[in-house]
């Protein structure tokens, strides 16, 4: 199984959108939390930073993605959480000998730090997978190609649990079966970008699986 980082493993997108959302203000166009979300949630800073010079029509004026990350990672140093029941979904993946990576916008040092924070990252050992190491980040299929490949099982027989209308685009992009996580974004809203089925809590992820939950 394929799990998103931010917002399906660990609870951290009001942190970085939060954080994003002051840091493109500082550079001009006036953003709120909401509306950080709706554009930039799911996809890597390197885009989202392309598409804020581009309604600018100049480059932000400082090295946005550098004083994100510092000032995120300051943040979740001491706030950052597991989302709740995704450790005991782990745990009943592990028991059916289900393989599990990470497939994240985030940076490899970013998903490393938040995995180790959260106590999750025994989970995933060396699996963990970063848009910065394809051409195209989510909403394309790249990174979600990249992980099944590294954990070598073909893509239709591969479950991705995604947060965001742009990965459940990737996902489906890559003919993975997406499910999503309704915490931010709407069930409305992953459904129309694909998303096969919708939960609200990690425990209705296992009986999707065929799987018994702890």
């Amino acid at each position: 199984m394929v799990f998103d980082c931010d917002g399906v493993l660990v609870d951290s997108e009001i942190i970085n959108n939060a954080v994003f959302a002051e840091l493109v203000t500082r550079a001009g166009l006036p953003t709120t939390l909401e509306q950080s979300i709706e554009r930039y949630m799911g996809r890597s800073t390197t885009e989202c930073v392309a598409d804020v010079e581009r309604e600018l029509g100049r480059p932000v004026g400082f090295d946005l993605p550098t004083v994100y990350e510092h000032e995120v990672l300051a943040r979740q140093r001491d706030e950052l959480k597991a989302v709740d029941g995704v450790r005991d979904l782990l745990e009943v993946l592990r028991d059916a000998a289900m393989p599990v990576c990470v497939a994240s916008s985030g940076t490899p040092p970013e998903i490393a730090f938040r995995l180790r924070v959260t106590g999750l990252a025994a989970y995933f050992g060396e699996h963990c997978y970063s848009a910065s190491m394809v051409a195209r980040g989510k909403p394309e299929p790249d990174l979600f190609l990249l992980a099944a490949d590294r954990i070598g099982i073909d893509p239709a027989d591969c479950a991705l649990i995604e947060d965001s209308p742009f990965g459940v685009r990737g996902g489906r992009a890559a003919g993975m079966t997406v499910l999503g996580y309704a915490a931010l974004a709407s069930a409305d809203t992953l459904r129309t970008a694909g998303a096969a089925h919708v939960v609200t809590a990690m425990a209705q992820v296992p009986p999707l699986l065929g799987l018994t939950a702890a």
